[in-house]
């Protein structure tokens, strides 16, 4: 297990998922207590998802306008490969590093790496355990999933038969809506779990395992993806069966799932303040390296959004919170 961790010392793996962003090259830039340029290093889970896209976008946008120089890394969803990827970082001696763990397996290893280096480094969505950043910057994601959780409730009658699509077992975001939604449904015991898998937070897979589901249990009324991509792949599995109408749910708010609600192939979802939370990142980082106080954990409220409120769906599709 400790080979498969084991630092590459060529940075052959993260070289080649690594891309440099030089912002306001005309400014001088924000600069660290030794005079030396900032520069933030962005170690980011899997950009395939619109999700940290947004956060990836935020960042860049915000260290522009504050003359800080980012380094983007994408894991595209391997532990291992953002292990390397962060060990780049600190090899290259960065100011800081805002980290969105690629998995819960091996998610405290990097933070550990960076703090025996003294870089400080900031979690966004994803926090761990054993080895938390300076501050963590998140949805809160419990009491977001619990409001989801009340809205199905109420639009059931207290009554149906729910199947899950988890998002990836034991990461920050699916245990916590597990939890929030969880919350909700102990106040509603006519609504029973019969089915729950992981679908890994993917569409694709989403789409097989619902499948699955509705070819096991054909009683299943409500389908709830613990991320918008999955519920898109379980509005597929009910058109493909079928076609019999289920109430269908997300979480993220990102923009297919933004569309999906504003056409009705998924009755709601939660919006994270994606946007947001990439520039707190940058601002907190700014914060830490200027030696100021920062809070351990930064949680932001997400906004439930129906099918039946399409304006405010495209309001937040034009301008993401």
């Amino acid at each position: 297990m400790k080979s498969h961790y084991r630092w590459i010392a060529t940075g052959i793996v993260a070289a080649l998922a690594v891309s440099v962003t030089a912002c306001n090259r005309e400014s001088a830039g924000t600069a660290t207590a030794d005079g030396k340029p900032v520069t933030i290093g962005l170690a980011v889970a899997n950009l395939q998802a619109d999700f940290f896209n947004q956060i990836k976008q935020s960042v860049e946008a915000e260290a522009k306008k504050k003359g800080v120089k980012v380094v983007v890394a994408d894991a595209r969803g391997d532990a291992a490969t953002q292990v390397n990827q962060i060990q780049d970082f600190i090899s290259r001696q960065v100011s800081a590093i805002i980290y969105i763990p690629a998995g819960a397996t091996a998610a405290g290893v990097p933070v550990k790496a960076a703090e025996r280096a003294k870089i400080p480094v900031i979690t966004v969505d994803r926090n761990p355990g054993d080895a938390p950043g300076k501050s963590f910057i998140a949805t809160d994601s419990v009491a977001a999933a619990k409001t989801l959780g009340e809205w199905v409730i109420k639009q059931k009658g207290g009554k149906g038969q729910l199947a899950i699509l988890q998002g990836q077992i034991g990461t920050t975001p699916q245990v916590d809506r597990q939890k929030g939604f969880g919350q909700a449904l102990a106040q509603a015991p006519g609504i029973k779990v019969v089915s729950q898998q992981t679908a890994d937070w993917a569409q694709d897979k989403a789409y097989s395992v619902a499948q699955d589901m509705l070819q096991a249990r054909p009683s299943i009324d409500i389908m709830w993806g613990q991320a918008d991509a999955m519920a898109l792949g379980a509005a597929q599995a009910v058109k493909s069966a079928d076609g019999k109408k289920r109430l269908i749910v997300g979480f993220d708010g990102d923009v297919a799932g933004l569309k999906a609600v504003r056409n009705g192939t998924i009755d709601a979802t939660m919006v994270q303040q994606t946007q947001k939370m990439g520039r707190m990142s940058v601002s907190t980082a700014l914060d830490v390296l200027g030696g100021k106080d920062v809070p351990a954990t930064q949680l932001q409220p997400a906004f439930l959004l129906t099918k039946d409120d399409k304006a405010k769906a495209d309001e937040y599709i034009k301008t993401h919170p």
